[in-house]
């Protein structure tokens, strides 16, 4: 009886493969777009805020400049620069390498009844989108309690309301407010977002004046859509800090404190940063390893370091003060 022909899934162009690599050039490459694509899919924040990359170092300088001044001239008199404009900078520092791993038995494997690579490569990929998420969230929260480095421009703010996390037209109402503080501050009027966890978000939708067409409403309450409110872009992620949160081992920069009042974040593109020095990048391990443990490790990585920027840019929206 003939052999059978095997169609090799690791194969490139059904070539006949000369050692372990080329059996499995596919699966890495397989591993590596799923944990890219469970991260994109479930990150929020990357988009909305600022983001630099670095080729090496430990940090990055983020500059912040001050406003100038008009006056009226004077004929004749000469005119030789009169504004001094202050400027400051941020220094954002690179956390230590986060990771997730995850470690596969060959016999476990091999009993078991279905595919468990491609869903744990997703979930490295949700894990390590979880944890930008969460950071860059509780750095927005804390920029909007942080003072302005530029002495004569603006803190950021908080707005306060006992019913923000229950009442939707109490909420509406202070993302109209926060739209305000934001225009008083000069805050640029483009790239505006507010972030709510799913409950405030779904109170949003179900107050009608936000869908109501007649006032220039732009939401949807079948498939429960709501795109903006008072000229702000509307998301919703779990990944919003509700709790008091302390120091973790590994952090280069802050991120804790007590979110436990926090409803909600509203904030312009500049508020916060993050540096990243390893972007996401995915590993599987080689035969040597294989051989010795019998199984396939699994890790996806990045170092990156978050950080406020302007504070001006950021309002949290809370239930009451900071304990």
């Amino acid at each position: 009886m003939a052999d059978a022909i095997i169609s090799q899934l690791g194969v490139v162009n059904a070539a006949t493969p000369a050692n372990y690599d080329d059996a499995n050039t596919l699966f890495m490459k397989q591993f590596t777009g799923e944990v890219l694509t469970a991260f994109n899919e479930m990150n929020v924040f990357m988009p909305m805020h600022q983001v630099r990359t670095i080729s090496q170092g430990k940090s990055a300088s983020f500059n912040h400049t001050g406003k100038a001044n008009a006056r009226y001239h004077t004929a004749g008199t000469p005119i030789l620069g009169e504004n001094k404009v202050k400027h400051a900078e941020t220094i954002i520092k690179i956390d230590d390498k986060l990771i997730s791993d995850v470690f596969i038995d060959d016999l476990e494997e091999a009993k078991n009844h279905y595919d468990v690579r491609s869903e744990y490569s997703k979930q490295l990929g949700a894990a390590l989108s979880r944890e930008f998420d969460q950071k860059v969230a509780r750095v927005i929260a804390l920029a909007a309690r942080s003072p302005n480095k530029i002495d004569d421009l603006d803190g950021g703010s908080r707005l306060v309301n006992a019913s923000a996390k229950t009442d939707g037209t109490v909420l509406s109402g202070m993302l109209f407010d926060a739209a305000q503080t934001f225009d008083e501050k000069d805050v640029w009027e483009g790239e505006r977002y507010a972030v709510f966890k799913p409950a405030q978000y779904y109170l949003l939708v179900q107050n009608k004046d936000n869908l109501n067409r007649d006032w220039g409403g732009n939401g949807n309450y079948a498939s429960a859509t709501l795109p903006q409110v008072a000229g702000i872009d509307i998301h919703k992620s779990n990944n919003i800090p509700t709790t008091n949160v302390a120091a973790a081992s590994g952090e280069q920069n802050n991120y804790a404190g007590d979110f436990s009042t926090t409803a909600g974040l509203v904030f312009q593109k500049a508020a916060a940063g993050t540096v990243k020095l390893m972007d996401l990048a995915m590993q599987k391990s080689g035969s040597d390893f294989e051989i010795m443990y019998q199984g396939t490790l699994m890790v996806g990585k990045y170092a990156m370091g978050h950080g406020v920027l302007r504070p001006e840019c950021a309002i949290e929206i809370a239930t009451g003060a900071v304990v």
